[in-house]
Parts: C-alpha cells; sequence; structure tokens
C-alpha cells in the first residue's frame, strides 16, 4: 500500500512504498531501502511512535525525540520516515543526515571570518545549503529575514530580502557558507512556529557527534574541539529547546561515533553529561529489532524479490536459522540476504 499520510496504526509492521517526492526530501544519498526505487520501509511501531506517543506535533511548544537502540536496528530509517512525515504535511525540514561527518575527514578547515576563535568547514556547508534549497525551495521565496547581515567590505544581505537570497550567498560564496548556515538558523528559530510561519522539524541523524571528540587538527597538530566548529556551535543552538512551534528528532548512533565502546548506545553513554544536560527534556524513542510481524513482511519481500535466492532459506527451517542468526536485526539479516 502506499504510505498513508497520517501513518495509521492498521499498517504497522507492512512495507509501504514511500512517496515519490523522496529525491526532494533527501537530495543527498538516501538509505539504501530508499535508492533506488522501488522506495520501500516497513511501518514499524517506533517509526508510528515519533508522532503517536507525544510527538504528535500538534503542540505549541518544540518537542524533542531521541531516537535510540543498537546498531543495525533501524534508527536512521525512523528517523527518514519522521522527516518524510512531516515533510507531507507542509513542514519546513532542516535535516542533518550525518552528524559525525562534521567533526571528521573534513577536507577544508579554515578560521572564521566571523569570529577567529571558531572553525569554518566551507565545503561540507555549501553541500547542505544546496540540499537545503532543494527540499525546501518553497518557503525560500515566502520568509523574509529580518536583519541585515554583512559577509565582506562589498558583500551583505539586507533586512527583508527572501530567504533564498541568503541560501544563494552561501552557494556563490562558498568561503562565508558556514556563517549563512548560522544566519539561516537564526532566521528559522526566529520565524518558524510564530503567526504566519511554517512549522520547523530539526533532524539530526548521530546527534551524539556534536558533543563528542573529532579527528580534525589545526595547524599546529592540536585536536580540534567539537564546540569551535562554527556548524557545531550552530546545530547546537537549533537543538536547545528555546523556540517553538516545531519538533526537534534526533537519533543516537554508534556508527561512525568516534572514542566510545561499541556496545554503547543508550543516551547517557553515547551523550555524555553536556550532550544528555543539553538536550533535555526529551522523549526517548527506543528502535528495538524486528518484531515478529515485521520480521515476516521482510522475509516476505525478499523472498518474492528472489533477494533470498537458495532454496533452504524459503523453508520453515532455514527461516528459523536466519532469526537465529541475526536476531531480528533489520542491518545483520540484509547482511545475511544478501549472501545467499
Amino acid at each position: 500500500p502506499a504510505c498513508p499520510r497520517g501513518h495509521v496504526t492498521p499498517e504497522e509492521g507492512r512495507l509501504q512504498t514511500a512517496s515519490p517526492a523522496i529525491p526532494t526530501v533527501y537530495p543527498h544519498q538516501p538509505p539504501a531501502p530508499l535508492y533506488p526505487p522501488p522506495r520501500l520501509w516497513v511501518a514499524r511501531i517506533s517509526m508510528l511512535g515519533l508522532h503517536s506517543e507525544g510527538c504528535s506535533f500538534a503542540e505549541p511548544l518544540t518537542l524533542t525525540g531521541a531516537v535510540d537502540g543498537i546498531t543495525g536496528s533501524g534508527k536512521t530509517m525512523a528517523l527518514c520516515h519522521a522527516v518524510h512525515y512531516c515533510f507531507s504535511q507542509g513542514w519546513l525540514v532542516l535535516h542533518i543526515p550525518d552528524a559525525h561527518l562534521w567533526i571528521k575527514n573534513c577536507k577544508e578547515l579554515l578560521p572564521s571570518s566571523y569570529k577567529p576563535a571558531r572553525l569554518d568547514q566551507p565545503v561540507l556547508a555549501s553541500q547542505w545549503l544546496k540540499n537545503f534549497g532543494v527540499t525546501n525551495k518553497h518557503f525560500l521565496s515566502e520568509i523574509k529575514t529580518t536583519k541585515s547581515y554583512v559577509w565582506t567590505k562589498r558583500e551583505s544581505t539586507e533586512e527583508g530580502r527572501p530567504l533564498g537570497e541568503l541560501v544563494e550567498k552561501g552557494l556563490t560564496r562558498v568561503k562565508s557558507s558556514s556563517d549563512v548556515m548560522g544566519a539561516l538558523m537564526r532566521e528559522l528559530r526566529t520565524q518558524c512556529g510564530g503567526p504566519g510561519g511554517p512549522r520547523l522539524a530539526v533532524a539530526v541523524d548521530g546527534v551524539n557527534a556534536l558533543w563528542g571528540r573529532t579527528t580534525l587538527r589545526k595547524e599546529d597538530k592540536s585536536e580540534v574541539l567539537a564546540e569551535e566548529l562554527t556548524v557545531v556551535h550552530n546545530l547546537r543552538k537549533m537543538l536547545k529547546n528555546d523556540w517553538c512551534g516545531g519538533a526537534i528528532i534526533a537519533t543516537l548512533s554508534q556508527t561512525g561515533s568516534l572514542f566510545t565502546p561499541r556496545t554503547a548506545y543508550l543516551p547517557h553513554s553515547l551523550l555524555g553529561k553536556e550532550g544528555f544536560e543539553s538536550l533535555e527534556p526529551f522523549i526517548p524513542v527506543p528502535v528495538p529489532p524486528y518484531d515478529e510481524k515485521e520480521f515476516e513482511s521482510c522475509y516476505q519481500y525478499y523472498v518474492e524479490r528472489n533477494w533470498l535466492q537458495h532454496p533452504y532459506g524459503h523453508t520453515e527451517e532455514g527461516k528459523k536459522e536466519l532469526i537465529f542468526l541475526c536476531n531480528r536485526n533489520p542491518a545483520i539479516f540484509e547482511r545475511l540476504c544478501a549472501s545467499l
């Protein structure tokens, strides 16, 4: 069945076809189940729980949902499901697909022109601005800036200009793209959720990276702290929950996380004391392995599509062995079937 607009509960555990808007919602490389077509996901209770258990997104206050679970349980897909839902409801979406990319393997690191103590990541920031513009194209001409921004002695963005002009500045003047991201986030915090303003969904995959250690180094070979990065500084402000009229949806991910135990997955273990206190209060949204109905839907799909080709895998005994080997973990189950 097509993905229902309200994600109604009768569809729990069944495979759903995502809408054709996926390339717009996720202009970056989307998760594997959504690229290439057919774009499918299992309507899991954890996904529906993001808006059925308190995160209904109907409250005037900003609600924070923290998605946690063991590696491979489907946290990123739960986040994508929530982002897709918000987009379909006409919300403005600020999506960070993988926060860990901002704290490691950065190709270019420059001193900030706005505040020398901080460091800019112009290439990553310009790529993000381009994707933000694709997802929220219809909002860029509606929302106007509430203050003037000076980029150089000769270049500035005046008050009352469309938000699209701000985004375009970050694309044409890449050196200022990190500061443009900060200005953009400030405008969204100020205007979204207000009278006549759109609702705002802030979605961050791997939010624990914002309070973790980095692999980046300064010119003197000393370690770059996460809070010294302009983008991380501004993202932390977006997650403060001191604005209204929206929702903050964040996943806690061990995959890609630096200097943390591989078995850690609970919020306090991954966020640390500072990160945990910064996100509070939040609604925990655990993502467990597949239940029986969810596993059966995925198993039958693999069989029908001939992804599970081994004859023994089609038998009841073979299915029991697969359940034993993967413990209904979605990622492990997919890897097992890929070789059969």
